[in-house]
């Protein structure tokens, strides 16, 4: 991995404006990538689609994905990941406004590295997410 970098999937333009806006007032955006649906990540991750002449070892440091998403949601995001040699130690954190125990439990199942719940009032959310990318970009030390 050649630079810090976020992988955002997110189909709420406004959470994914304030998450990035959150992460570059702590300069944790500089390589930051987002995408609209989970079909597209997957595109993104694997190499694939539009995204054929990516290389497929240039994986993000971390994966910040939504639940609720188009296309392909982000459980079967989460389950491609973890279930695919080449991506399984990526860590992903879901931030999704879903606190419903059975997503919470077979996201878990998948191996998802965190489970957040976005916070419903703006500076909150705000922290939540400079927490989060502070913590997986400067904290969290990932196997080599």
């Amino acid at each position: 991995m050649n630079s810090l970098q976020i992988l955002l999937v997110e189909d709420n333009i406004n959470d994914a404006e304030l998450t990035i806006r959150a992460l570059k007032k702590n300069n944790l955006a500089n390589e930051l990538i987002h995408l609209k649906d989970g079909a597209e990540a997957l595109d993104f991750i694997f190499a694939q689609g539009k995204y054929l002449e990516r290389k497929m070892s240039d994986l993000p440091n971390v994966i910040v994905l939504d639940l609720k998403m188009p296309k392909v949601n982000g459980i079967e995001v989460l389950r491609r990941i973890k279930s695919d040699e080449r991506t399984k130690r990526i860590p992903v954190v879901m931030l999704t406004s879903s606190k419903e125990d059975p997503d919470i439990q077979e996201c878990y199942n998948l191996g998802v590295n965190s489970y957040v719940v976005k916070p419903v009032e703006f500076e909150h959310f705000v922290k939540a997410v400079s927490d989060l990318g502070l913590y997986w970009m400067i904290l969290n030390q990932p196997p080599q």
